[in-house]
């Protein structure tokens, strides 16, 4: 073909780059997005099955579907963007949740006036959010291993799993390769005969931190609270 002497740059963009010009005023189905992340909340449901769904839709309304790649980074990008998150949802007595609480609570001596701190040992029921929360004088593995014992008491029954916080009074090890419980809590594990389920810090949102972390503030700043009145009550009673 001999092109003349006037030609436009846009034209031998045209002949040169003929699919890159069709590509530019093709019209994709933009995908319903709250629906997606409300579908990936269900068991079993991926990205995959919805961005087939989703082809079949666009094939039966005569639109143009994103291939896959594009779905899936285009409904990442609108979760971060509107800051979606994902509920869990839990089966009831399935998963006990255990952490420390981040804040002490200072108590004093009745006859010396010494102070003291208390930690709190925190355990959730995700699914009826019953919480039970114990005191202790220190966050060694005695007491660690106590308050559960105390919990499942407290809860009537024992859970199927049991979701420790990265600690180290249960946890010698926890990366990316490897998980090594502590040996007695491994114990007690298998003495209740329960799953031991960490909680990864490699887990790609925040979202999917455990509610024994969600509740520990909230915690921690009521029992200081009740702990602050009772004893201005009983100063000036």
């Amino acid at each position: 073909m001999t092109l003349g002497e006037d030609v436009t740059n846009q034209e031998l963009e045209k002949l040169l780059f003929l699919d890159r010009m069709v590509s530019k005023n093709v019209v994709y189905a933009e995908p319903d997005y709250p629906y997606i992340h409300k579908e990936l909340s269900k068991k079993g449901v991926t990205l995959t099955l919805l961005w087939n769904e989703y082809c079949e839709r666009c094939r039966s309304n005569g639109e143009i579907p994103y291939m896959s790649t594009q779905f899936c980074d285009k409904y990442r990008r609108w979760a971060k963007v509107t800051k979606a998150t994902m509920r869990i949802n839990h089966k009831p007595s399935e998963t006990m949740q255990v952490d420390w609480a981040g804040g002490t609570i200072p108590y004093f001596d009745s006859i010396t006036g010494e102070e003291y701190k208390a930690y709190l040992f925190v355990a959730v029921l995700p699914c009826s959010g019953i919480i039970y929360v114990e005191a202790c004088d220190d966050m060694k593995q005695e007491n660690w291993l106590m308050c559960h014992v105390h919990a499942y008491e407290y809860f009537g029954g024992v859970s199927c799993i049991l979701v420790p916080d990265n600690l180290r009074t249960g946890v010698t090890a926890n990366t990316r390769y490897e998980t090594q419980l502590n040996e007695s809590y491994h114990e007690l594990a298998e003495h209740y005969d329960v799953l031991l389920s960490l909680a990864h810090r490699f887990s790609f949102s925040s979202c999917h931190k455990k509610s024994a972390s969600c509740d520990i503030n909230s915690i921690s700043s009521q029992f200081a609270d009740f702990l602050q009145t009772f004893f201005s009550e009983a100063l000036f009673s």
